[in-house]
C-alpha cells in the first residue's frame, strides 16, 4: 500500500478489527438485560466500560454508576464492571445485602485466577500495569501480599523479591504489547528464572487492534482513534500509531472533537476505535471526514474475530427476589422500606 499524493485524492483507511471486543459487548448487553429483566435502577460499580457515550446511554436507560459499594442502597442489585473487582468488593456487597451481577471480562478473570494460583504456590508476582487502573486494583486485591506492581521498564530497577527462583509476571490486559514485552525483557535481565504466565495476559482484542493500527500508520499521515480519555487500550493505540510512523495521532470521543487543522496537508487518514467504542461513534467520524473530502474509505483488515462470551450466570436468576430476601433476613421477615 503506497502513500498517496494530493493529486490522487483523499481517503480514509478504516481498521478492522476495531471497536467492541467480546468482553465489552458482554458487559454492555448484561446491563441492558438486567434493566429489561429487573427494571431500573440497576447500580453499576464503576463505569461498566471506559466509554463516555456508552455510560451516558445506559444512564438514560436507568443504570446508576457509583464508585463505591457503600453508595448502593441495601436490597439493590449491583453489577461489577468488565474490569473486575477485588475479593473485598464481593465481601462489601454481601455485607450490604446486595444482589450482585459479575460482568468481569472472562480474560480478566483468567488473570485473577492465575494470581490466586501463584500466590498459593508462594510466588512473588510482578504485575505489569498502570497504578490506579481498575483492572490492576482488582487483580492486586486477589493476592495483595504477593503482588508487586511494575508500571513500565523504568520501575524494574527498584523491584525486590524474596526468592529470585520463584518469580512470575502477570499483566493488565489492555497494555501495549510492545511496552509490556520491553518490561518483561528488563525483568528477565534482573531475574533470569522469571516465569511467564501460561498464556499471554494481554487480551486478543488489544493485540489485534494494535496490529491493525500499526498497519494504518504505514500509510496514514494522521491516525484518529475513537475512544475515551480514561480508556487504557485506546490511549495505547495512539502511542502505538506514533511509534509505528504516523506523523500525528489523536484520541477523540466524538467527531466534534476533531480539529480541522489536523487535516492540513493530509491525504490519508487512518481511523480506528478502542475496544469499548460502539460503531455509531466511528460512523460519525466517517461522516465528518466525508464532509471534508475524505469520502473514499478503504478497510484494512488484519485479523478475524469470532470470540463471544456468554452472559453472566446471575442474569438467569430472579435477583430482585434475592435482594428482598437478603434484607428480609436482617429485618426478621419484612423487607426494609429504606
Amino acid at each position: 500500500m503506497g502513500r498517496m499524493t494530493a493529486s490522487t485524492g483523499r481517503r480514509v483507511l478504516l481498521a478492522a478489527p476495531r471497536g467492541y471486543c467480546a468482553g465489552v459487548d458482554r458487559a454492555v448487553i448484561a446491563v441492558e438485560k438486567a434493566l429489561e429483566q429487573y427494571g431500573a435502577p440497576i447500580y453499576v460499580r464503576h463505569e461498566i466500560v471506559h466509554n463516555k457515550y456508552v455510560v451516558q446511554t445506559l444512564e438514560k436507560k436507568g443504570a446508576i454508576f457509583v464508585e463505591r459499594t457503600a453508595e448502593v442502597p441495601e436490597g439493590s442489585i449491583v453489577m461489577f464492571s468488565a474490569h473486575g473487582v477485588a475479593p473485598v468488593v464481593h465481601d462489601e456487597a454481601a455485607a450490604g445485602r446486595l444482589a450482585t451481577i459479575d460482568a468481569t471480562c472472562p480474560l480478566v478473570t483468567k488473570v485473577h485466577k492465575e494470581a490466586v494460583r501463584f500466590a498459593k504456590e508462594d510466588y512473588d508476582i510482578l504485575l505489569i500495569g498502570h497504578e490506579g487502573h481498575e483492572e490492576v486494583i482488582g487483580t492486586s486485591g486477589e493476592a495483595p501480599e504477593h503482588i508487586t506492581l511494575v508500571d513500565g521498564p523504568e520501575d524494574v530497577a527498584k523491584v525486590e523479591v524474596r526468592d529470585p527462583s520463584k518469580v512470575v509476571w502477570l499483566s493488565q490486559t489492555t497494555l501495549s504489547v510492545d511496552e509490556t514485552m520491553e518490561t518483561v525483557d528488563a525483568l528477565k535481565d534482573k531475574f533470569p528464572q522469571l516465569i511467564s504466565p501460561p498464556s499471554d495476559d494481554i487480551c486478543y482484542a488489544t493485540q489485534n487492534r494494535q496490529i491493525a493500527v500499526k498497519k494504518l500508520a504505514e500509510d496514514a499521515q494522521l491516525v484518529i482513534v475513537v475512544g475515551s480519555k480514561n480508556s487504557s487500550n485506546s490511549i495505547r493505540m495512539v502511542e502505538v500509531a506514533l511509534d509505528a510512523g504516523a506523523s500525528a495521532a489523536h484520541l477523540v470521543d466524538f467527531a466534534a472533537e476533531i480539529d480541522e487543522a489536523w487535516l492540513e496537508g493530509v491525504t490519508t487518514v487512518g481511523l480506528t476505535s478502542g475496544a469499548s467504542v460502539p460503531d455509531v461513534l466511528v460512523d460519525g467520524v466517517l461522516e465528518w471526514l466525508a464532509e471534508r473530502g475524505y469520502g473514499d474509505v478503504e478497510t484494512v483488515k488484519t485479523a478475524e474475530e469470532s470470540i463471544t462470551f456468554s452472559l453472566p450466570k446471575e442474569l438467569r436468576r430472579d435477583l430482585r427476589a434475592e435482594a428482598a430476601a437478603l434484607v428480609a433476613d436482617r429485618t426478621g421477615g419484612t423487607p426494609s422500606a429504606e
